[in-house]
């Protein structure tokens, strides 16, 4: 399995109103040092099986997203991680 399908199946179990940093995925899919990498592969993701949206930066922030801030944090709101 590669490091990018990895990642894709770690994301996949996030559950509705939980989230993992990218460098939790990381870990998780093996690979501890590449956070980055992880966000370069959600930002390329277009498969509604893997919620990218549920993965923010270590510090708390949001991050990124393929369709934008805003529609993150709308989902995020949506699915009762963010108060509104």
């Amino acid at each position: 399995m590669t490091f990018k399908e990895k990642v894709y199946a770690v994301v996949a179990k996030i559950p509705k109103g939980k989230v993992l940093t990218y460098k939790e995925v990381a870990k998780r899919a093996g690979n501890p040092g590449a956070s980055r990498a992880v966000g370069n592969i959600l930002n390329k993701n277009t498969s509604p099986k893997v919620p990218c949206h549920r993965v923010i930066r270590s510090n708390g922030d949001i991050g990124g997203y393929r369709s934008g801030h805003l529609a993150k944090v709308k989902i995020l709101r949506k699915e009762g991680f963010l108060k509104a």
